[in-house]
């Protein structure tokens, strides 16, 4: 029996604080590459893997696409839960240098319950629906593990690199180079050791698998099949991979700026009060950090210089090699589900599935059983 079985809480606190770091948020995972829809009315659809499965979303929608442990896939479609309703509130936060934190923790929220879900549907969980309090149970774990491995840790680390006359104070950059030098050995090193957890190693599998699925249907295939997927990279230029690294170098150069102004302005005489303080004032700066490295990825996209492109996508790309892994054939079919859910009537292309369940968002009942 998978570990999701035995214990979903343990798989989801895994995989979400990688995840969801605020160090290393994948900010949307939205994805759209140039290709065979330039020209049309492109649609940008990204997506996230799931617990034996996938989520995409489409504009103000999202579908979620399970296989069940009988093999049956179901997939329920819901609209995109959204935290800016009020318009004059959406207006502000979605200008651009501001719209990136809220973008950040409108999508923890709805990849977290397509987290939660999935693993109900996968371990055909029976019960009563997730509550708010297990929701913010699995945020709470993970974010407060990926504060302790990506920013405490770190941070005291270096301050032991100090102590070694190896790094200089925390009022010069030699210091917060070294910082963020260890939280990139942190992250590489904290993917490459979940990827040896079954269930882990099963979600960078449909990782590729949406990858697969996604460029297909960007790239003009029509009909969309699991043959015509399976044939593309398992890597995707704008994974929100890329974005994880944006914010790692973005913060490096933000803590060097501003944690020696700090410190002009006040410097405590304890050494703890001091960086517990600059601490702090680290998880506070990952609001503009976040905002910055959401516009600095947007604007790579836009970049038609081939070797500016490579320079900027490629170490997300080569970070992708380990949250991503070849999926097999039914991986790439529930990928297919789940992009045809999400495109409804205004897909460009025949998707072509196996035969699935479609299920009731808010009682999973079987609504239609969709056929081939």
């Amino acid at each position: 029996m998978s570990c999701a079985a035995l214990s979903p809480l343990f798989s989801r606190v895994l995989w979400l604080t990688v995840w969801a770091a605020p160090s290393e948020q994948d900010c949307g995972h939205t994805e759209s590459c140039d290709g065979a829809l330039s020209g049309k009315e492109s649609l940008a659809v990204g997506g996230q893997a799931v617990m034996e499965g996938i989520m995409i979303r489409n504009g103000d929608s999202l579908a979620l696409a399970v296989r069940k442990p009988d093999k049956q896939i179901v997939a329920i479609t819901r609209p995109w839960a959204t935290l800016f309703d009020p318009p004059l509130v959406v207006k502000w936060a979605r200008k651009p240098w501001i719209r990136g934190f809220p973008v950040l923790i409108e999508t923890m929220i709805n990849g977290i319950k397509a987290l939660n879900q999935s693993a109900e549907l996968a371990a055909e969980a029976e019960g009563e629906p997730i509550k708010p309090w297990q929701l913010a149970l699995t945020l709470a774990l993970a974010i407060g593990l990926a504060l302790l491995l990506f920013v405490v840790i770190p941070h005291v680390l270096t301050i032991g690199l100090n102590a070694l006359s190896i790094s200089g104070g925390v009022e010069g950059l030699s210091f917060h180079l070294w910082d963020g030098l260890l939280k990139f050995v942190m992250f590489v090193g904290y993917i490459a050791a979940i990827s040896f957890v079954p269930d882990i190693r099963r979600v960078f599998q449909y990782h590729g698998a949406e990858h697969k699925c996604i460029a297909a249907y960007e790239q003009g295939e029509n009909p969309v099949t699991t043959a015509s997927a399976a044939k593309y990279s398992r890597l995707h230029p704008r994974c929100g991979t890329t974005f994880l690294l944006f914010v790692l170098s973005i913060s490096i150069i933000i803590h060097a700026l501003t944690v020696p102004l700090l410190m002009l302005f006040w410097m405590p005489e304890s050494a703890f009060i001091k960086h517990s303080v600059i601490i702090v004032f680290k998880l506070a700066l990952m609001v503009p950090i976040s905002a910055l490295a959401y516009e600095a990825i947007k604007s790579a996209a836009k970049i038609k210089n081939p070797l500016v492109g490579v320079i900027l996508r490629g170490p997300g790309l080569l970070l992708q090699n380990m949250t991503t892994r070849e999926p097999d054939e039914e991986q790439v079919q529930v990928g297919l589900v789940a992009l045809r859910e999400a495109l409804g009537t205004n897909a460009t292309a025949q998707i072509v599935t196996p035969a699935y369940e479609r299920l009731d968002p808010s009682t999973g009942q079987v609504l239609r059983q969709e056929q081939v």
